[in-house]
């Protein structure tokens, strides 16, 4: 493969490497993958950071086998547990967020799906806070109907997340509650009501780098421009508790193929980044990665928002 020839028409086109390149790419080197999404990198991406926020607005109890997730009901965590918060803390948090310059917030709620009751209290919370601040809403609450992503869009929500994990052939693997096509068809249903999606995966579940590419074309072909990368946290007492960390090698390569299988998309750092030396943050920022959520994760502590905001510019972005 001449990979400069390849670059060359990526960066022309904006339009990322086919399945098979991303296959005969994956064999190349670590150094020759980074650099070549760096370049990329440099030239289809905007300079201008994407940031987020997220409120863990429901927690715990979830009926879902998900084998990676503190969250479960099948398994024995420390997780906190509590229904949906009442508005004023939600409110808040999101008006904290706007005053330090965050440009998304997003609730997100533990369980299959929210019921009606439910989607009525955050339609009511997103109604107050767009009153308030100018800051864009998003949401992560499961298998949504249709109708309940309708009301929420009407409401003020503008994207709605659901990650798709894994890829396809590895996610039967480490959930039998629900399976990938049903995530697939919220997310298409999102997109019918006029809003964005959110969707990536949890790398270091087991998964091969050819798995790792089969995801990110399965993202690819559903549109997504807003790919979140989470590195595995294994959290005892989960079937995944034991798994062990994913290397920052393997980090990088990860970044660079899906810089290289989508170049103009913000792959966005999520959980599981607080573990990661400062030299692995700046350069995986370097390397493709162009959005991130700020602060506190789910169940695992993030980074707090200045340090965040130091090594981004570091980086070379503007915040």
């Amino acid at each position: 493969m001449k990979t400069g020839e390849l670059l060359e028409r990526i960066i022309r086109t904006r339009e990322g490497v086919t399945e098979s390149e991303a296959l005969e790419l994956s064999q190349c080197s670590t150094g020759e993958l980074v650099g070549a999404a760096e370049k990329v990198t440099l030239a289809c991406v905007p300079v201008k950071f994407d940031s987020c926020s997220i409120i863990n607005a429901k927690s715990g109890k979830c009926p879902e086998n998900c084998h990676w997730c503190a969250q479960s009901a099948h398994w024995h965590t420390d997780a906190p547990v509590y229904s949906l918060l009442e508005d004023g803390p939600i409110v808040e948090a999101a008006l904290m967020c706007h005053e330090k310059g965050i440009g998304r917030f997003s609730y997100v709620t533990s369980g299959r799906k929210l019921n009606d009751a439910e989607v009525s209290a955050l339609c009511r919370v997103s109604k107050e806070i767009k009153s308030k601040c100018g800051i864009s809403l998003c949401m992560s609450s499961g298998l949504l109907t249709e109708d309940q992503l309708r009301r929420l869009h009407e409401a003020g929500v503008a994207r709605y997340h659901c990650n798709l994990e894994t890829a396809p052939s590895h996610f039967g693997k480490l959930c039998t509650t629900h399976d990938q096509e049903q995530k697939i068809e919220t997310l298409k249903a999102a997109l019918r009501v006029g809003m964005d999606i959110c969707s990536g995966g949890i790398f270091g579940m087991g998964e091969s780098e050819a798995q790792r590419i089969e995801l990110a074309f399965t993202l690819r072909n559903l549109g997504t421009q807003s790919v979140p990368v989470n590195i595995l946290s294994p959290i005892p007492g989960t079937p995944l508790g034991e798994m062990p960390l994913m290397s920052d090698e393997d980090i990088l390569r990860t970044i660079a193929l899906y810089r290289l299988i989508m170049p103009t998309a913000y792959l966005r750092f999520a959980g599981g980044v607080a573990r990661l030396s400062d030299e692995t943050i700046v350069k995986a920022y370097k390397v493709g990665i162009n959005a991130a959520i700020i602060g506190d994760m789910l169940t695992t502590a993030g980074r707090d928002i200045s340090s965040n905001v130091e090594r981004i510019r570091q980086a070379g972005y503007e915040f």
